[in-house]
Parts: C-alpha cells; structure tokens; sequence
C-alpha cells in the first residue's frame, strides 16, 4: 500500500491537510502494524538464514504462537467487569441499554488485544442514525485510525477512522473527526462526497493505549522487537528439529563387499532413498566372485543423533521469552516443571504478569471512564456531561485467580472487621459473588423486606375494619 495524497471538493483547504497529513501517518506506520498483526495471527514465517538447513524446511510454513500468547495472556487478566457510580444509579441513565446495544463487553476485550498488538486502540463515540442504538461505540485498531494528541490538554486534537478501501488498499470510505465536526468521505462512482455533522462532543474519540509516556502518547506494542527477535530464533531452532528428525534420528550405516543388487529394484532400477533406509534390511547375499576374505559383507552403523541440544536451545530462548513479556515459561510449552501447588507459590510465579496487568487496567481505566460518560449523555440526550458523572469509573475484575472458597474465606475476614458491609453490594462482592448472584440477592432481599411491611400492616388493617 503505498500513500496517494486525496484531493476531496467539499473540504476546506485546512481540512484536506489534515486529512492528508493523518492518512500519511496512517500509511508510515501501516507496515510495522501489519507486521505484529502477522506475528500475532501466525502468518509470518522466518526467512532462511544460511546454507546448513535444506531450504525445503523454510518452505513448511512453520511459526510459533508466542506473540500471541504474549498478547492473550496479559488481556485475560485484564477483565472489565462493568461500570460503576457511586454517587448514583447507572441503570436509571440507560448503561444496560447502551451494554447491550453495543456487545459492548466483547467490543472492550478486542480493543483490549488490538492496544497490545500495536500500542492503541481508538473507541469512537457517534450517534446513531434511524434504525440504529441510540448511542454508539465503535472500536478501530491502529491500522484503520490514527491522530493527532494534544500533550496540554490530554485530547486528541483530530482522528481518521478508515472504515473502507479498494483492491489497491487506498481508502474509499472514512470519517475525519474535528473539534465539534465530523466529516463522513465516501467515493462511490468515481466521485467523493462529503457529509459534515455538527455536534458539541469536541473529538469524540478516546485512545486506549498500553505503556502510554509522554515521549510516546500512543505507547507501545506488546509485540516488541525482542519479542519478535526471540519468537524467530525459537522458529529456527523448532525447524532445525523438523530436519533433524528427517536426517538424523535414522541410523547411518555403512557397508564393506555388498552386492549393489540389494539396493535396486527386480527391474534393475535403484530403489528410492527411503526404501533403503526403511526397507530394515535383514539379510545381505554373500559375493561368490568378491576377492578372497570379502565374500561377506561388513555392516557397521553410526548411532542416531539425539535431538536434545535443540531442546536445550529452545527452552533457553523460551527463558529469555518468559524474562521479557513476565509471561510463566510453562505457558510456552516448552517447560516440564510442574506447576505450583499452594495458591501463595501459584501468585509468586506470576508476580511480573499481574503487576503488568494491574499498571495495564489502571492506564485503560480513565479512557472507558470518559468513553462510557459520553456515550450516556448522548444516550439521554445531553449537550455536555453533567457535572455529577465524573465519578462514574471502569470496574476491573482482580488479575489474582482465586478459587471461590479462598475468595469467600478473605471476604468474610474483612467484613469481621466492618459487619455493616455485610448488608451492602460491597460486601457481597468481598465474598466471591458474582455480578447476577448480587443482583438476584439483593432482589430477593427487596421482596423479602416487602412482604414484611405488608405482613406488618395486615393486623392493623383488620383491626381498624372491626
């Protein structure tokens, strides 16, 4: 995909650079992009280093799945668990609605995966046309959006969203969003046109970014360059065993005053390679007309080679790995060290691995807090998010797995400690429920209440009918 720079009538000349400006960056980083997105998806396979492996083995294809473990293992520990406000209702504004409407659960798990593929996702706030949820979230990974950031106001100043390209990979359908305007670019028939929409979000757009510095407001990709580095070494090394187990795990043998009639066929031909070598040949005809003390033949044979020094290279390259994603060796398949067995030693082995996934949620946390705001107000018909709301904030699920008992047992020790959160949501959640074992609780408790009060009213009622 190379850049073509657009020349789109119905754009104001500073709209155009801009535009323009942001597909260039689009296209710059689009290779590097599209590289992670191979490692991760498994379709990049090594090149051939040197004359020593048959190029035949570079041919098979072979890849390993560690980016991508590198990537899943980390967003599964990052779980969204929902929204919460303590100053007020979420359901009385419209959250369930705008959850649902949008799948919006499975929609933040793949922003998730795609900020730690490139460095950041984009969740984009829009309103919905006839037909459509009231509110949207849409979702685009590095690839397909780009823009530019404010490091004063900690906003992004601009963003293009390409939503469609041509067989040439130049981009037919896209929106640009500006400060309180947004552009929707269509090319149909040869011809663009152009659709603005007014609207008082600013940019609504947010990025979701993994390692976010000042030096690097887009942050970085989980699939770095060691990671790469590394993931192509094991490569080598895993094909380096594919033509090790073809080559030299068959014994070589060698033979003095054979009969060369025992390599050929009943035609005279010579038999294949692998007939030889898998023909297990159990008698060889002595040679009448050899010379005196070579009428019998002389098999001798070199043991097989062990693969084990390729073994051994592997699980170092898995080490080194292990050592730069935090990620346990044993999730490589490589390692034959038995898990831990008490869950204190299970969480000091992936100590590095939810620390990372605690700094990751803490970084996502004020960007879903900001997206979800908007997407309520424009839900309940607001020009601006009420004061009140900035309280509303992300609910992340603990990247420490305990079981239920572990979880009910340390819960109920620290509402020893306060009884009264015995009696609130907090307190049910300290004791391992889930999110609709709360709900279903706290239900019941309404209705139990409930009854209470009407059984209590019962007996006045009839004394006062007497």
């Amino acid at each position: 995909m190379t850049f073509q720079k657009l020349a789109i009538p119905g754009l104001e000349t500073s709209q155009e650079s801009t535009l323009n400006g942001l597909l260039k960056t689009l296209d710059d980083k689009y290779k590097r992009n599209h590289l992670r997105s191979c490692y991760y998806d498994g379709k990049h396979a090594v090149r051939a280093v040197g004359t020593i492996i048959p190029p035949q083995y570079y041919k098979l294809g072979i890849v390993l799945g560690w980016s991508a473990k590198a990537v899943d293992v980390l967003a599964r520990r990052c779980n969204l668990d929902g929204f919460v406000w303590p100053d007020g209702d979420l359901a009385s504004l419209g959250l369930p609605e705008v959850m649902e409407s949008n799948r919006l659960g499975a929609e933040i798990n793949s922003a998730i995966v795609q900020a730690l593929q490139h460095g950041a996702s984009f969740l984009i706030n829009t309103q919905g046309a006839e037909g459509e949820p009231k509110s949207l979230i849409h979702i685009k990974d590095a690839k397909n959006a780009t823009g530019e950031w404010d490091p004063r106001r900690r906003v992004l100043k601009n963003l293009v969203s390409v939503n469609e390209r041509d067989d040439k990979g130049q981009p037919i359908s896209l929106v640009l969003y500006l400060p309180d305007l947004t552009l929707s670019i269509d090319k149909a028939d040869g011809k663009w046109t152009v659709v603005p929409s007014e609207h008082a979000w600013g940019v609504p757009a947010e990025p979701l970014v993994y390692k976010y510095r000042t030096a690097r407001p887009f942050g970085s990709s989980r699939i770095s360059r060691p990671v790469m580095s590394l993931q192509d070494q094991a490569t080598r090394t895993v094909i380096r065993m594919e033509a090790h187990n073809d080559v030299y795990t068959i014994p070589d043998l060698w033979m003095l005053g054979a009969d060369e009639a025992i390599f050929k066929n009943a035609d005279g031909t010579q038999k294949a390679s692998w007939q030889v070598v898998m023909g297990r040949i159990k008698a060889i005809p002595d040679d009448d007309e050899a010379t005196a003390g070579n009428e019998r033949a002389d098999v001798k044979q070199f043991p097989a080679s062990s693969p084990e020094p390729h073994i051994a290279s592997l699980k170092q390259q898995a080490q080194l790995f292990s050592g730069e994603t935090s990620i346990p060796i044993s999730s490589l398949g490589v390692s034959d060290m038995s898990n831990p067995t008490s869950a204190d030693s299970y969480i000091a082995s992936r100590e590095d691995l939810i620390a990372e996934a605690e700094g990751t949620t803490d970084d996502f946390g004020p960007t879903l807090g900001r997206t979800i705001t908007r997407a309520l107000a424009i839900q309940n018909g607001e020009t601006e998010i009420p004061r009140e709301w900035a309280t509303i904030a992300a609910k992340w699920r603990s990247p420490i797995y305990l079981s239920r008992a572990a979880a009910a047992d340390a819960g109920s020790k620290q509402l020893s400690a306060a009884p009264w959160l015995a009696d609130t949501e907090v307190g049910l959640e300290l004791l391992g429920l889930s999110e609709q074992q709360i709900a279903r609780a706290m239900a019941d408790r309404r209705r139990a209440a409930g009854r209470q009060v009407i059984a209590s009213l019962t007996p006045a009622a009839d004394a006062n009918t007497v």
